[in-house]
């Protein structure tokens, strides 16, 4: 692989890090501090990237800018009783055009994805989101997104691609290596009713905001079922993070981004997180940067603790239940391990979406099949696979 477009953290950054005690980030992550000196990824589970481009990002001017102050306040954590397996691989600047900054951006997660090492990606525009996307299509496997988002970030076709049309771009443009897209945290306010009747006729999932805030636990199976995690910062409340042009009084609060982080960690499938529309420029007393510095060290922490028991081989780790609906049998299984469910649409072992017919659930879900109501993520996933 040519990290020749990743380029080392500032030497200040380094001297930060050195700075802080022995225990904390700073010095516990290898840092990539000179071209002739890049780290070791031998046994890295994690890789974090900074991605300085901006220009596709709407109404947000500044983004993309800097990423100095969230490395700052991420160095100054502690991990936790978990062992350290990160590395800070620096920043990929800016590109002649926007083409080459998303080429560079696929090119490195494609090669770090295959490594079974996961990316953080923190900076830019959300419209990252579709070279993130594009770095699946040499893994020749479908996948599925989960944006958190205050929007759909649908835009039309006829749009350039932008951090408010980069889905138009994900569903329509070839290779389509989508299955599922859910978006967790929308306002119905920022998106119209076509928008929402669209991703209900492509079979899409949505969660809004409120259904969220009053029961943080609904989005565990959703990123259980993820292979891509986007956040935009815009989907958490202003007074909690105010370096987003795009935030609005309304929004998920930090300690629910932070539950969502720690989800996303510990989903077995997950394989790349970004995090993306941090403005600097508006940030107060660096808060928006600390916000995003415990984002990243819940989700750290949630890789550490994954059970790995999805998707599961032998069968004797699980407990199955058969429940019969009408003219279906719906098989659940519960984990032995953790203790989570699963619930399986039987297919050919040759099909091609063979990896989405075990489709993770709860256990109100078995209740409810239970109760002869067939759950509603069955039904969606059903119809993509028929």
């Amino acid at each position: 692989m040519n990290f020749d477009f990743l380029k080392p953290v500032d030497n200040t950054l380094l001297n930060f890090a050195k700075m802080q005690t022995n225990r904390s980030f700073g010095q516990c992550i290898d840092i990539y501090t000179s071209p002739d000196d890049f780290p070791d990824l031998t046994n890295k589970k994690i890789a974090i990237i900074g991605v300085l481009e901006g220009r596709a990002s709407v109404g947000n001017y500044g983004t993309g800018t800097s990423l100095d102050e969230i490395r700052k306040e991420l160095y100054k954590l502690y991990p936790g009783n978990w062992p350290i397996n990160v590395a800070d691989l620096g920043n990929i600047e800016e590109g002649n055009s926007i083409e080459d900054t998303y080429f560079a951006l696929s090119e490195i997660l494609s090669f770090l994805i295959k490594k079974k090492i996961i990316p953080i990606i923190i900076g830019g525009g959300q419209d990252l989101t579709y070279a993130n996307y594009r770095a699946y299509d040499k893994l020749e496997q479908t996948v599925n997104i989960v944006a958190v988002d205050n929007k759909f970030d649908l835009g039309s076709i006829e749009d350039e691609l932008s951090s408010q049309s980069y889905l138009s771009k994900v569903v329509m443009n070839q290779p389509n290596n989508l299955f599922n897209f859910c978006n967790i945290g929308y306002q119905t306010y920022f998106n119209s009713q076509d928008e929402i009747a669209l991703l209900d006729s492509l079979h899409f999932e949505s969660c809004r905001l409120g259904e969220v805030s009053n029961s943080i636990q609904i989005v565990e199976p959703i990123l259980r079922d993820a292979d891509i995690v986007s956040i935009d910062l815009s989907s958490i409340k202003n007074a909690d993070s105010p370096a987003n042009n795009n935030a609005s009084p309304n929004g998920l609060s930090g300690s629910e981004i932070c539950a969502i982080s720690r989800y996303a960690g510990i989903s077995d499938k997950v394989s790349s997180f970004g995090i993306f529309e941090f403005n600097p420029k508006l940030d107060t007393k660096n808060q928006t940067a600390q916000l995003i510095s415990q984002m990243i060290w819940y989700f750290i922490e949630g890789v550490n603790f994954r059970a790995n028991d999805y998707p599961f081989g032998l069968k004797d780790n699980y407990k199955k239940f058969i429940v019969p609906i009408e003219d279906q049998i719906l098989n659940f299984y519960k984990s032995n391990k953790s203790g989570r469910w699963w619930m399986e649409i039987a297919l050919n072992d040759n099909n091609k979406f063979k990896r989405h017919a075990l489709i993770p659930c709860t256990y109100q879900d078995y209740i409810s099949a239970s109760n002869q109501e067939i759950p509603e993520r069955w039904i969606r996933t059903l119809k993509k696979l028929v």
